[in-house]
């Protein structure tokens, strides 16, 4: 059964004579595609997109803890008043229960604004979900990755590993994670690399999120080398939000942001590109096509990526605080303030119930709830990103299209593709 799930294959769909598409029964489950389920169609010029089912629960992130061994310069910690704590014991059961009522059950992400592993129960819980059969994650700033932790890891069946690489120098890498050192956390990754089972796909695989700033985009090519080092499979990279002031200058999207709004219209020209080399020969003039004002496409597929999308909706998830608090996603857990076009912009967080209190199929199938995923898939914004020049940009509760369902969403940068979670 591994092997066959690390092949991709070619899925096929028929129609029948009353003209109904039949998909394989197989990607009907996979896609959460149940009879009297809502789709929704996209349409590209040899294809029909179809959308998950906003009724389809696939992943659950589950944040431990705001509580953390470091104070980095990219943490929204930096710059809100929130209460400090970790999950308790009453309330990681009732997700649990509330996971185990599910179906399908969804995986699991470990992980939030804290560091999970600082929660003395986390790996105990990782091994409890692991017991239902599902897939787990969890992210790491690596600093308490000890050879004891790494067997419990392990032994608990955990099917990925992301760690937060941010620096490829001792010296870099120390200027934006206050308090870690980078050679003892890349000694701690080649321990677990080293002490994984053997065969074609050991278990945790290893993940690098990278979060990408002038000060270190120039050590990506070396985090990737890094990364080889210790077996990683899997490369994240994002922009920072800045959470300060200060952080702004760090920021690598000024020009992209700003050609969000006009770059899949139809109005513009459209530049199709093939695959070429991408080096000292060609750099220069791809850079210039790229911010010519065109839709431009590579290899068939649209560069600028989808705009005007939430992909924690897309990717049918839900975040669940310490508190057990549950929230649409992961930036609207906690109230924070962090910066767009220059001004502070306060993100209040979006509560849709606890999981004390209902389970997580009564919160996720709750009507206001579908409505609003529903919502977020037509993304009705005023375009904040873009513009930013009013005040009802400043908050995430009303905008200029006299959307006054809080919250809106104008101004997140994670449904525009500048900001992206593991």
């Amino acid at each position: 059964m591994e092997v066959l799930s690390q092949k991709q294959t070619t899925a096929w769909a028929e129609v029948d004579e009353q003209g109904r598409l039949i998909l394989p029964p197989e990607v009907a489950r996979q896609y959460g595609l149940n009879p009297g389920s809502k789709v929704r169609l996209d349409e590209g010029t040899n294809f029909v997109r179809l959308h998950r089912p906003v009724t389809h629960l696939t992943k659950v992130y589950i944040e431990p803890t705001v509580d953390c061994n470091l104070d980095c310069i990219t943490c929204f910690r930096n710059a809100w008043e929130q209460p400090m704590g970790r999950m308790t014991e009453e309330t990681f059961e009732s997700i649990l229960n509330g996971i185990k009522q599910m179906n399908p059950m969804p995986s699991v992400y470990f992980g939030g604004i804290g560091e999970p592993l600082f929660h003395v129960k986390t790996i105990e819980w990782i091994r409890r979900i692991k017991e239902l059969g599902v897939k787990v994650e969890l992210i790491t700033n690596g600093t308490t990755l000890t050879e004891k932790k790494s067997r419990q890891l392990i032994d608990a069946g955990l099917d990925v590993l992301w760690v937060s690489l941010d620096g490829a120098t001792a010296e870099g890498f120390g200027d934006v994670r206050l308090g870690a050192e980078l050679p003892l956390i890349l000694e701690n990754l080649r321990r677990l690399f080293r002490m994984r089972s053997g065969g074609h796909f050991p278990k945790p695989e290893i993940g690098v999120a990278f979060v990408a700033m002038k000060r270190n985009i120039n050590d990506l090519p070396k985090i990737i080398q890094m990364g080889q080092t210790f077996g990683a499979k899997y490369f994240s990279v994002s922009n920072v939000q800045p959470a300060t002031e200060e952080m702004q200058a760090d920021r690598l999207y000024t020009r992209t942001m700003r050609n969000i709004a006009y770059m899949p219209s139809p109005m513009l020209p459209k530049l199709s590109l093939p695959k070429m080399d991408f080096n000292e020969d060609t750099q220069a003039a791809l850079t210039e096509a790229f911010n010519s004002g065109c839709n431009v496409s590579f290899a068939g597929n649209n560069w600028g990526g989808a705009n005007d999308v939430c992909n924690f909706v897309e990717s049918g998830t839900l975040s669940i605080a310490w508190t057990g608090n549950v929230s649409p996603c992961w930036p609207l857990m906690h109230t924070h303030t962090s910066y767009l076009h220059g001004k502070p912009k306060l993100s209040k967080t979006h509560v849709i119930g606890n999981v004390r209190e209902k389970t997580i199929e009564q919160l996720w199938l709750d009507p206001a709830y579908v409505s609003y995923r529903e919502r977020l898939h037509n993304f009705v914004f005023a375009p904040c990103t873009f513009c930013g020049g009013c005040d009802l940009s400043e908050t995430n509760e009303e905008d200029c299209f006299g959307n006054e369902d809080f919250p809106v969403c104008g101004g997140c940068l994670w449904a525009q593709g500048i900001i992206q979670c593991p």
